[in-house]
């Protein structure tokens, strides 16, 4: 069969669409990746076609926006991309139909374009999901950024009021372009997004029943899976020879990290400097970019643009970090304790699961400062409760079956119904004929 993969995000979001095409291409599939331009050297490297969405330039400036790391106010340059790349998208995979090639479509939630193309081609799709985030319920809702809701508060009462931050705060800035691209394209308009964004034929939610308990008011629809662990995808597929030199010269390190897209992390990583002193300890800092660490570093501490945690992390001593699901993923399969300084999008919520399961702590920002993040670390590397509990995170990690090969069952499952149905006489070739010559996209996957 055919697989779009459609993936709209950062590394975190991105790299799960890699390892999968990576699998189902090695299963005799054909796979296109359409993903934000940076990350086309991973998906070539990974076997796949690539088509990009936006340039790097217009990627780039979305993730060096400052405002990209507000609590409240995250979302909004990102979902910006995301409208902007819809109708481009939409209109790929329509034109890909109308050739005659039947695809299935894999998206993620900020993939809008294959949502609408679902629409308006009838093309088979699944959502997938990396974080339980995005996932709503009236009896676990997930804690939304900026929106620090004690605890006490009854369940229900915290989901009602998430839902009214998202009428207030999404909706107004969301909905009104989205509308409007939805009638350009003759389709009905949405009233909310979080329900809009999820397939109706299949959702593949990619984080275990042990983090994330499925709820009874989840989408009929959601097939829980297990976390992927994807590192080996990233910028670099193995551990530099610089890294391992330094691993094997002394003591395991704390390893700090505040995300792939991060651009303003000057501070944490000062921080962390201070942390490695005051404790005695090594450290080792991932950054992109250079203007985030402190020049000179002092002896036993190294910084490199990226590293694969699934190697660094086992011989590491604790990771502190945004609370990227990703990182959290590969923190608990080495079975480490870890520090979350919460920035925006699913951290908040991150580090709660983390903190309910004795696997960690989290501090503000505000309150990352040496002393506080001392106190805390020293905490976490002597508590035999947070051992223990990150010890039996190992080993479910390591007893889990893989969430890679579970989704290309189900992806092969999706194409094996749909090839089961009959065919509607007014099928995608009408509906492209009706769009007009106009619909054609200026870019063809690669």
């Amino acid at each position: 069969m055919e697989v779009a993969l459609v993936a709209v995000g950062t590394h975190g979001d991105v790299l799960p669409f890699i390892a999968l095409g990576h699998r189902l291409r090695g299963r005799g599939h054909g796979v296109t990746l359409a993903a934000p331009a940076p990350f086309e050297a991973m998906a070539r490297r990974a076997g796949l076609a690539f088509q990009p969405l936006g340039t790097a330039a217009e990627y780039e400036a979305v993730i060096a926006r400052p405002e990209l790391w507000h609590p409240r106010w995250g979302f909004r340059p990102m979902f910006d991309f995301a409208l902007r790349v819809a109708e481009t998208t939409c209109l790929w995979l329509g034109a890909t139909r109308a050739r005659g090639v039947e695809q299935i479509v894999i998206a993620s939630p900020l993939a809008w374009g294959a949502r609408l193309a679902q629409e308006l081609y009838d093309l088979p799709s699944a959502t997938l999901h990396v974080m339980p985030f995005l996932i709503e319920s009236r009896s676990d809702p997930p804690r939304l950024p900026g929106l620090p809701l004690p605890r006490i508060l009854p369940a229900a009462l915290r989901a009602w009021l998430n839902q009214g931050a998202d009428t207030v705060a999404v909706g107004p800035f969301t909905l009104p372009p989205l509308n409007a691209l939805r009638a350009r394209l003759g389709l009905d308009p949405i009233t909310r997004l979080r329900h809009w964004w999820n397939s109706p034929t299949r959702m593949l939610l990619m984080f275990p029943d042990w983090y994330a308990a499925p709820q009874a008011d989840w989408p009929a629809q959601a097939v829980q899976l297990g976390f992927p662990l994807v590192d080996r995808f990233g910028d670099v597929p193995a551990m530099p020879p610089e890294l391992a030199a330094f691993l094997a010269a002394g003591d395991a390190p704390l390893v700090f990290t505040y995300g792939s897209a991060m651009r303003q992390g000057a501070a944490f990583f000062e921080t962390a400097l201070a942390v490695c002193r005051r404790m005695g300890r090594r450290g080792v800092l991932l950054a992109p970019q250079d203007g985030q660490i402190p020049k000179p570093l002092p002896p036993g501490i190294i910084h490199l643009p990226y590293a694969p945690l699934s190697a660094l992390l086992p011989r590491s001593a604790a990771l502190i970090h945004h609370g990227g699901v990703g990182t959290v993923a590969q923190a608990l399969a080495a079975g480490i304790p870890q520090l979350v300084v919460p920035v925006a999008f699913d951290h908040f919520d991150e580090g709660r699961r983390l903190k309910d399961r004795t696997l960690g702590a989290t501090v503000s920002r505000r309150a990352f400062r040496p002393a506080r993040a001392t106190r805390v670390l020293n905490r976490l590397l002597t508590d035999p409760a947070v051992a223990r509990a990150c010890a039996e995170a190992r080993a479910r990690m390591a007893g889990s079956p893989d969430a890679i090969l579970a989704a290309c069952d189900w992806v092969e499952d999706l194409a094996t119904r749909r090839s089961a149905r009959p065919r509607s006489e007014n099928d995608v070739a009408a509906r492209w004929q009706e769009a007009g010559p106009e619909r054609v996209p200026r870019k063809r996957p690669a």
